[in-house]
């Protein structure tokens, strides 16, 4: 097996906690990849910033000066894959990617979503889990496919919902784990320990029955 650390661009549209949690983590020396781009569809990220911050060449392209979507999309994922990335994480990329621009990626595109997939996919996660009358939230990790959130699910984090939360209460408290769901995910993929077979999710070489499962020591079948 290589030792070359894997290649790993980012997109992100927000203030990018996602991000910081990954870069924080490398820092610890828990996750030996290579940043090669964090690109962003907003000028004034936060992720850019943080990119900048740590030496990470960054990219932001602006949606409304191409053609259409398809355009936009295409013109990323070029501009992506000349960053030498082998892998591309969405970390609070808030679009729909082109399924033609996206099918070079599949099997090398991950997203993080803010609720217990299949349920909620889409906005307003944590509002929906509340007015569902949900007992438990969370969080996970998926492979992107051309389905909103409908990637086959690799990893997730549970989170009891308690009596005093509101939207902006539980999505505070489901932030800490999202910053160590994707980490761990992300390391086992650089690994080579979890692999897309063009299907599903492979780990240790087995079929993945169920998503793996965030505990206190990390993710687990």
């Amino acid at each position: 097996m290589s030792t070359t650390p894997a290649k790993v661009a980012v997109l992100a549209s927000g203030r990018g906690s996602n991000l910081a949690a990954l870069l924080e983590a490398r820092t610890r020396g828990e996750l030996p990849v290579e940043f090669v781009l964090v690109g962003s569809d907003k000028a004034g990220a936060g992720a850019l910033r943080l990119a900048e911050a740590a030496n990470i060449p960054t990219l932001a392209l602006d949606p409304r000066s191409h053609a259409d979507r398809r355009a936009f999309d295409q013109e990323l994922l070029r501009r992506v894959a000349a960053s030498g990335a082998d892998w591309l994480v969405l970390a609070g990329f808030m679009r729909v990617l082109d399924g033609a621009a996206l099918k070079p990626w599949i099997g090398r595109i991950i997203n993080i979503h803010p609720s217990l997939l299949p349920k909620y996919r889409g906005l307003h996660t944590h509002r929906r889990a509340l007015e569902a009358g949900d007992a438990e939230h969370g969080a996970s990790v998926h492979f992107v496919t051309a389905e909103l959130d409908g990637g086959p699910v690799i990893a997730q984090a549970y989170l009891p919902i308690e009596a005093g939360d509101d939207e902006d209460r539980l999505a505070q408290r489901l932030l800490p784990l999202e910053h160590r769901l994707l980490p761990a995910v992300l390391g086992l993929l650089a690994s080579g320990r979890l692999q897309w077979d063009g299907r599903a999710a492979r780990f240790d070489g087995r079929p993945l029955a169920a998503p793996l499962r965030l505990g206190d020591d990390g993710l687990r079948p």
